[in-house]
């Protein structure tokens, strides 16, 4: 097992499966047998619990995870409020805009001449919704990173974070252990809980999603019963490992802890690292999925399915079947379909859509929509193919087709979303975005 925190990212190991009942130690014998707070806990650490839902929570949806660590998280100075440019929360760190089509071409970050800058340094609201404090809504982020954290530990008060990579790995250190997330791979990180990014591979670029509502789950499967879409085995959480002080890469010193509560951003320093936890177990931890593990299922005789078929992950609001968030992927799949317009239909939909591409071609928008980019179609604003996708589907010869080297994602809500000013005016905002369905034709005159 590892027992540092800080361990190479090619000598990791993981425990399997979605929702588990997990415990893992980095020393033998710090785990409890038995009971989870006893008089005095094994070699003199301390018991500690993480809730991530309410107490009195159904048992299938109760979240909670026992740490037992060198020194409680209780150990640290007073807060003082610090400043986080570019990182908005919810509905009200957004800007009125007119109800049209939006698309992004790369954001600019990590600029030549940039400077350090990590990965919470890094973050940018793009686009949001609800309100963390009631528990509603969520925000689309985009990051760039040039240098790892360091001392430094980041907590999430306000929602857990879902990780997107697009370009360079992220080596992310949680209080539970270490994940290595590659382009391809996403990581699920629980609200409250510390992590810090490291940059193994030098500057990362991605995307990343604050869900203010309920936890992610799988979603129901219905009819297509019990296996499909992401597999629960697929979901990879860390093993305990507690970083040591005397085996830090770093300079010595307290750590910089900060915190992010209500949409505000507060600092304060830990004489100890927040990564301590020795042993643990319960079901409340974080973890990373590979979405080439995802069992794509679509039409084998006519028609396109719904998008929802495409659902890694999804976020329940008070309405069933009625997402607060969906994250829903559109991998390398077959398109076999006969007598059928095989990309996306022409629709307005009750639900909003943020899209991005972690790389390839989307098939609805061949040109105009980029890795690194992003689009925004919100409630009952009309989108589809472009023109040019439209002619190609409409002429092509139906054989079996592969899509490939592509990877686009929707974080889809019920809320509205409002862009940010910054996103607004970083000069990445493609104005002409609606001209790509200038070229359609009048059917009546074909």
């Amino acid at each position: 097992m590892n027992t540092s925190a800080s361990a190479p990212a090619t000598e990791l190991s993981y425990l399997s499966g979605f929702g588990n009942q997990h415990s893992s130690e980095a020393v033998p014998g710090a785990l409890p047998r038995g009971r989870n707070s006893p008089q005095q806990a094994p070699q003199g650490l301390y018991a500690e619990l993480i809730s991530g839902t309410a107490f009195t929570a159904p048992r299938a949806q109760n979240l909670r995870t026992w740490v037992y660590r060198r020194r409680p998280s209780v150990v640290v100075s007073g807060y003082r409020a610090c400043a986080q440019a570019g990182w908005t929360t919810g509905a009200a760190g957004g800007v009125l805009v007119p109800p049209d089509p939006l698309r992004w071409s790369p954001f600019p970050l990590l600029e030549e001449g940039s400077p350090p800058t990590d990965f919470v340094q890094g973050l940018r609201t793009v686009v949001a919704n609800g309100d963390p404090d009631a528990h509603i809504g969520m925000a689309a982020l985009v990051y760039g990173a040039n240098t790892s954290m360091q001392r430094c530990a980041f907590v999430n008060a306000d929602a857990e974070m879902l990780l997107v990579p697009q370009e360079g790995a992220l080596l992310i250190t949680t209080e539970l252990g270490c994940l290595h997330v590659r382009p391809g791979e996403v990581a699920l990180l629980p609200r409250g809980m510390a992590f810090k990014v490291d940059l193994p591979e030098g500057a990362a670029k991605g995307y990343a999603a604050e869900n203010y509502g309920a936890p992610f789950r799988l979603p129901e499967l219905g009819p297509i019963g019990s296996n499909g879409l992401a597999n629960p085995r697929d979901f990879l959480a860390p093993v305990a490992a507690f970083e040591s002080e005397s085996e830090s890469e770093f300079e010595p010193g307290p750590y910089r802890l900060l915190k992010k509560q209500g949409g505000h951003f507060w600092q304060a320093e830990q004489a100890q690292s927040p990564f301590n936890v020795v042993a643990w177990h319960g079901n409340l931890v974080p973890c990373k999925y590979d979405t080439a593990r995802f069992m794509v299922i679509g039409s084998i005789s006519f028609d396109h399915p719904d998008p929802s078929i495409f659902t890694v992950l999804s976020s329940p609001s008070d309405t069933p079947g009625t997402a607060n968030c969906d994250f829903v992927i559109f991998p390398p799949r077959w398109l076999v379909m006969e007598d059928t317009f095989r990309p996306p239909w022409y629709h307005r939909n009750l639900m909003s859509e943020f899209m991005g591409l972690v790389q390839g071609q989307y098939d609805a928008k061949p040109q105009g929509f980029r890795p690194g980019g992003a689009s925004l179609h919100n409630a009952y604003v009309p989108h589809g193919p472009d023109t040019e996708a439209f002619a190609k589907a409409s002429n092509a010869t139906l054989t079996p087709h592969k899509l490939d080297d592509t990877l686009a994602f929707m974080f889809e809500s019920r809320w509205r979303f409002l862009p940010t000013a910054w996103a607004m005016q970083c000069g990445a905002l493609q104005v002409d975005y609606a001209r790509c369905w200038d070229g359609l034709r009048d059917g009546a005159q074909a």
